[in-house]
Parts: C-alpha cells; sequence; structure tokens
C-alpha cells in the first residue's frame, strides 16, 4: 500500500538521461536568458527596439511617434496658417487650414489656434496612427 502523506525524496527518484533525448540540434539558436527581476522587457522602452526607438505608449501599446506633441501645437498656435499639421504629416487638414486662413484675410487662423490648443492638451497622433511623444 502506498502512503501519500509521505513525500518522496528527490534523490531516489530516478533522473532522466540526457543522452536519451538524442543530440541537440546545432542550428537551432538558443533562447535568450530571462532578464533579472524587475528590469524593463527586451523591445520596450528607449533604444531598445528599432520599432520604437522612442519607447510604448503605456495605455495603447503603440510606439511613441518621432515627432513632439508641443512642437506640433506650438507651431500651430504660434504660425496659425496649419504649420502644426504639416509637422505631424496631415497634408490635407494643413492646406485645408492655410487656404481658409488665406480666404478669410487671417480670421481663420483662429481655426489653427484651437487646433493647437488641442494638439497641446489632448492626445493627438501622426499621420502614420502612432501618439506623439
Amino acid at each position: 500500500m502506498v502512503d501519500f502523506t509521505k513525500r518522496p525524496d528527490p534523490e531516489e527518484e530516478p533522473r532522466p538521461d540526457s543522452s536519451a533525448q538524442g543530440p541537440q540540434n546545432p542550428y537551432q539558436p538558443t533562447p535568450p536568458p530571462y532578464p533579472p527581476y524587475g528590469a524593463p522587457a527586451p523591445g520596450y522602452g528607449y533604444g531598445h527596439s528599432p520599432v520604437a526607438p522612442w519607447g510604448v505608449d503605456p495605455l495603447s501599446g503603440l510606439p511613441y511617434s518621432d515627432k513632439q506633441k508641443v512642437v506640433a501645437g506650438v507651431l500651430q498656435i504660434l504660425l496659425p496658417f496649419g504649420v502644426g499639421r504639416f509637422y505631424t504629416g496631415h497634408t490635407g487638414l494643413a492646406v485645408a487650414q492655410l487656404l481658409v486662413c488665406l480666404f478669410t484675410c487671417g480670421v481663420g487662423g483662429l481655426w489653427s489656434m484651437i487646433d493647437g490648443i488641442i494638439l497641446l492638451v489632448g492626445n493627438p497622433r501622426d499621420v502614420g496612427g502612432r501618439p506623439l511623444r
């Protein structure tokens, strides 16, 4: 009869023979070691990944854009001709803001100024859909 309350001694258990598994494949690369506890995972953070050189947005998980939202917002406010939208790559919207500003003799620049404030306060994205850093 087997006593289930007694734990088996690990020294008594037979260990599998490493030669019984067959030869190791020399062409298969060994996986990289796990990072230490608390270290950032590889591929995330500044300079760790060619896909996300400026880091990853913690909310959406998308890589950050190479454009900055402060630069886009300040350009949009100080130069109310759609310059901030040209900077982020939204050329259609930038041309529309430029034409409205020209055809209304500068009154349409109010649209660009409000858009600049929205760029600074909100969560803007570049033309590729990545959040501005």
